[in-house]
């Protein structure tokens, strides 16, 4: 008995493994790595977190139960949580930044917060400001605003 239910529990987790495989695929951890040997200029940046909750991303629900937008131009529409303007969704190393200075792609190390991929874009950050992503809304308030000099690495050419 005891070695069907061994049995049993290999063959469902070889099953959970087969049919999550695809999902698992996009959670698994991946370091963000400037590519070797390139260049990066030093820049002297204002920056805070994030995460995905209501106040840091602008969405409540509507009487559906559906996030939408919760002010602005876009009021009332549609809102996909936890996925950045370039489309990816959000995770440790999503920056925000202001897409004219620092396009999708740039790879930047932060003291103190390690690399990070600039993949989002939002309505306050402009100019040399990043916003850096936290899971949590304490992680975000903790981190507060600081100023870092900042290593920025272009991002590669198309």
């Amino acid at each position: 008995m005891i070695v069907f239910i061994r049995v049993l529990r290999y063959c469902s987790l070889l099953l959970l493994f087969v049919i999550g495989g695809c999902y698992l695929k996009d959670v698994r951890w991946r370091p963000v790595r400037p590519a070797r040997k390139t260049t990066y200029n030093v820049y002297n940046l204002k920056t805070t977190g994030y995460c995905p909750c209501k106040s840091c991303c602008n969405w409540k629900r509507n009487w559906y139960g559906r996030p939408v937008i919760a002010s602005g131009p876009g009021r009332g529409r549609p809102k996909e949580v936890g996925i950045t303007a370039s489309g990816t969704r959000a995770k440790s190393g999503t920056i925000a930044a202001d897409t004219s200075l620092f396009p999708f792609g740039t790879v930047m190390y932060i003291p103190g917060y390690g690399y990070g991929r600039v993949e989002d874009r939002g309505g306050a950050v402009k100019g040399r400001h990043i916003d850096l992503f936290f899971h949590t809304h304490n992680e975000a308030l903790e981190w507060g605003v600081q100023y870092h000099k900042v290593k920025v690495w272009p991002p590669p050419p198309k």
